[in-house]
C-alpha cells in the first residue's frame, strides 16, 4: 500500500499524482538508463502534428509515418490521442518515449479526476503536460527529443484553446494554429494564408487537412493522404458536446480533395 507523504507537524497527505503513487512503490520509471550516444540506436521518429481552431472549437491532425533515419519505420502509426473527454494530446519525436508519455498523462488525469471528482482545468492540464515534457529532460540531452501538442475545450470561455511546448517543457499558448515536428514549419506556412478564425467544422477540417498536405509537399519525414493503401491522417474534432475521432470515411474525401487543390 502507498505510504502517504509526511508534512509538518507531523501531518500526512495521499500521493498528489499517480507518478508519486509508482514513486512512493518503488516502480516509478528511470529515464537515465541509457549512456553515450543515443543517435546511434535505431529509433522510430514521430514526424508532424498540427491544431488548428475553427468557429467553435479545435481540430488535432497527425500524419501516420513514423522514420528511422532516412527510411520509413511505420506507415500506419498514431499520433494524436484522446487525454480526456475534452482534450486531446499529440506527439512527435522519439515515438516509443513519446507514447509513454501520452499514457502517464493520460492516467495522471483519470487519477485526479478519481480524487478530486472534478476534471482538471484546461489551463491546468496544459501546466501538468508541460511538468511530464520537463521529467524527459535528461533523456533529450542525449537525442531523445519528445515534445507533444496539447488542444481542448475550455468550457469557462466557450472556445477552443492549443497549446505548444518546447523541448525543455516550456509552454505556450497559441491563438489560431500550432504545430510540431519536421514538417510543422511548412503547415504553419500554410495556415498563415489561409486560416479564418470564422471557419466553420467543414472548412476548418479541410483547412487542418491541406496544411498537412502542404507539409509533406516539402517535408520527405512526412506523410500525406496515402488513397492506394488508404492511409489518412489521424483526426480529433473538440467542441463543446466533446471529442470525436474521425473515422476514414469521413476523412478521405476531405483529404483527397486536398491532395488535388494543393498539389
Amino acid at each position: 500500500m502507498t505510504q502517504p507523504r509526511a508534512l509538518a507537524g507531523g501531518i500526512t497527505e495521499p500521493p498528489a499524482g499517480f507518478a508519486e503513487v509508482l514513486l512512493a512503490a518503488g516502480l516509478a520509471p528511470t529515464w537515465d538508463v541509457l549512456l553515450g550516444d543515443a543517435s546511434k540506436l535505431s529509433l522510430a521518429d514521430a514526424t508532424t502534428v498540427l491544431a488548428v481552431r475553427y468557429a467553435d472549437g479545435v481540430y488535432m491532425v497527425g500524419d501516420r509515418q513514423a522514420t528511422e533515419g532516412y527510411s520509413v519505420a511505420h506507415r500506419r502509426m498514431k499520433k494524436v490521442f484522446p487525454s480526456d473527454d475534452f482534450s486531446a494530446v499529440a506527439i512527435s519525436g522519439t515515438a516509443g518515449l513519446a507514447i509513454e508519455l501520452v499514457r502517464l498523462f493520460q492516467t495522471e488525469l483519470e487519477h485526479y479526476e478519481k480524487l478530486e471528482g472534478t476534471r482538471l482545468s484546461l489551463e491546468g492540464r496544459a501546466n501538468f503536460l508541460a511538468r511530464l515534457v520537463r521529467q524527459q529532460l535528461p533523456m533529450a540531452f542525449q537525442g531523445l527529443v519528445v515534445v507533444p501538442l496539447f488542444c481542448g475545450f475550455d468550457h469557462t470561455t466557450g472556445t477552443g484553446r492549443l497549446f505548444t511546448f518546447d523541448v525543455v517543457g516550456g509552454r505556450y499558448e497559441e491563438d489560431d494554429f500550432g504545430g510540431t515536428g519536421s514538417g510543422a514549419k511548412e503547415a504553419r506556412s500554410y495556415l498563415r494564408s489561409h486560416f479564418d478564425p470564422t471557419m466553420g467544422a467543414e472548412e476548418g477540417l479541410s483547412v487542418a487537412i491541406k496544411s498537412l498536405v502542404a507539409a509533406a509537399e516539402q517535408d520527405v519525414a512526412t506523410s500525406g493522404p496515402d488513397v492506394r493503401r488508404g492511409i489518412y491522417p489521424n483526426v480529433i474534432r473538440i467542441d463543446v458536446d466533446g471529442l470525436v475521432e474521425l473515422p476514414d470515411d469521413v476523412i478521405a474525401p476531405v483529404a483527397e480533395a486536398a491532395l488535388e487543390t494543393v498539389r
